[in-house]
C-alpha cells in the first residue's frame, strides 16, 4: 500500500476513534444527566437556561475542545523535537521547554494578563518567550564543546532547565497574592478547564500555524535522520529546516502552555505507539499525531474528570501515570544501546 493510502486508512480509523471518545466524555461526568438530555442539548430540544444545556454546551463540549487541541499541539511537538534532535526521547516536557513556556506564563499572570483575546496573545507570547529560553539554555548545556549531541546530554541537560524554571516559578509563586495561589498551582498541573469562545479560536489558529510549518517540513525532516551533511547533499537547508522546525514546536507548546499549562508526555507516548505501527515517515507520523494525541489527552482529561467524582484530578497527572512508565520501558529497552 502506498503512504498516501496508508495515511488515508489510519487516519479514517483514528478520526472516527475520535468521534467515539468526544461522544463518550459528552455523555460522561459528575453532574448526572440523563443520554437523553444530554442529546437534547446538543440537538437543541433542552430549554436555554437549564441545567443540562448548560453543563453539555458551556461545560463540556468546550473541555472536549481544549483537550483535542492541546493533545494535537503537543504530540505534533512531540515528533517535531525528536526529528529535529534525532533524539528518540525528545518530548516538551523532557527538555525544559514545557517548563520555560510555563515560567513565561507565570510572568504574564503576575502582569494580570488572562484569557480574553488581547490578553491570550500576550500571554502566549510570553509562553513562546520562554520557550525559547529553556531550548537556547539546553543547546548550550548539551552542544558546546561537542562536536554531535548525545541522548543522555540532552536528557540531562533537559531535567537541569526544568528544574531551574521550576525553581524560578516557584519563586514568583510565594510573591504572589495568596488568593491567586491555588489557581496558578491548579493550572501549572495541567488544567483543560472551559477557555471563552474568542481564546479558543486563537489556540486553533495557533495549532494550525504549528502544524503546518511542521508538516510542510515532513519531508525534509526524513532527509535529516541521514544526517545533516547527508541532507544537505540532498538539497535540504539543514540550518533553515532547523529554525522551522524549532519554531513550529514552540509554538505548540507554548499555546498549549499558556491555554492549558505543562502537560507532560502526550509528545512521548504518542508519537512512539504510531511509531511502531506505521515507521518513521514523518509524513505520516505528524497528521497521524495531531489525532492520535487529541484521542490520548481526551481519554486522560475524561478519567480525570470521573475516576474521584464529584471531586477532579488533574490531567497532567494522568498523562505522567502514563508517561513515566512508559519512559522508562522506552529508556530500558528499545534505546539501551544508543545510552
Amino acid at each position: 500500500m502506498s503512504p498516501q493510502g496508508r495515511l488515508a486508512l489510519v487516519l479514517g480509523g483514528l478520526v472516527g476513534l475520535l468521534v467515539a471518545v468526544a461522544a463518550a466524555a459528552l455523555f460522561l461526568g459528575s453532574a448526572a444527566i440523563s443520554p437523553g438530555a444530554v442529546i437534547g442539548a446538543v440537538t437543541g430540544r433542552a430549554a436555554a437556561e437549564s441545567v443540562e444545556r448548560v453543563v453539555t454546551l458551556s461545560i463540556r463540549l468546550p473541555r472536549i475542545a481544549v483537550a483535542a487541541l492541546a493533545g494535537g499541539a503537543l504530540a505534533v511537538a512531540g515528533v517535531a523535537f525528536q526529528a529535529l534532535t534525532r533524539n528518540p526521547l525528545a518530548e516538551p516536557s523532557v527538555l525544559g521547554i514545557s517548563g520555560g513556556a510555563a515560567f513565561g506564563v507565570v510572568i504574564g499572570q503576575s502582569f494580570g494578563l488572562g484569557l480574553t483575546v488581547v490578553e491570550a496573545v500576550g500571554l502566549t507570547g510570553f509562553a513562546f518567550a520562554g520557550a525559547l529560553l529553556a531550548a537556547a539554555a539546553v543547546y548550550l548545556i548539551a552542544a558546546v564543546g561537542r562536536a554531535a549531541i548525545q541522548i543522555q546530554t540532552l536528557l540531562l541537560a533537559g531535567v537541569i532547565v526544568g528544574i531551574f524554571f521550576a525553581s524560578a516559578i516557584t519563586v514568583i509563586i510565594s510573591l504572589l497574592d495568596f488568593n491567586r495561589l491555588g489557581g496558578v498551582i491548579h493550572w501549572l498541573l495541567g488544567n483543560l478547564a472551559p477557555i471563552p469562545p474568542g481564546a479558543l479560536g486563537l489556540f486553533a489558529l495557533l495549532l494550525a500555524a504549528g502544524f503546518g510549518l511542521v508538516l510542510s517540513h515532513a519531508r525534509e525532516l526524513n532527509l535529516l535522520a541521514l544526517g545533516e551533511e547527508s541532507a544537505q547533499q540532498l538539497g535540504v537547508n539543514a540550518e533553515r529546516l532547523k529554525l522551522m522546525i524549532f519554531t513550529g514546536a514552540a509554538l505548540l507548546t507554548a499555546s498549549v502552555v499558556a491555554f492549558a499549562g505543562p502537560i507532560g508526555f502526550v509528545g512521548l507516548v504518542v508519537p512512539h505507539t504510531l511509531r511502531m505501527l506505521l515507521g518513521p515517515d514523518n509524513r505520516l507520523l505528524v497528521p497521524t499525531s495531531l489525532v492520535g494525541g487529541a484521542i490520548f489527552l481526551l481519554v486522560a482529561d475524561t478519567v480525570a474528570r470521573n475516576v474521584v467524582a464529584p471531586a477532579e484530578l488533574s490531567v497532567g497527572v494522568i498523562t505522567s501515570f502514563c508517561g513515566a512508565p512508559f519512559f522508562v520501558y522506552l529508556l530500558r529497552t528499545r534505546y539501551r544501546g544508543t545510552l
